[in-house]
């Protein structure tokens, strides 16, 4: 069994390594939290908010986190193009709305 399985070779390695761990799995679940919720689709929009505060952290990690991008500067203006789309990415821009 590896639930508790850290990297580490001393006591404070092994805390560091358990701290990152539960603020990462904080974040997901705030992440979850503040996703907000609109009259009109209140069904699809608290769905995918149960689904998103279940969800293991690896798959989080592949659709809030790891999206690939594109990075285009012009015009005094910084610009993301998204290079991939996931089920997730509706959840994704609602949240930065929030943020």
């Amino acid at each position: 069994m590896r639930a508790l399985h850290a990297p580490g070779n001393t006591l404070n390695a092994n805390w560091a390594y358990m701290t990152m761990a539960s603020l990462a799995w904080s974040l997901k679940a705030w992440c979850a939290l503040l996703l907000p919720i609109s009259s009109r689709w209140a069904v699809q929009h608290n769905e995918q908010r149960r689904r998103l505060l279940t969800l293991d952290f690896a798959t989080f990690l592949q659709a809030f986190i790891e999206i690939p991008c594109q990075v285009v500067k012009g015009a005094r203006q910084v610009r993301w193009r998204v290079q991939a789309w996931n089920e997730w990415l509706g959840a994704f821009f609602r949240l930065l709305e929030v943020l």
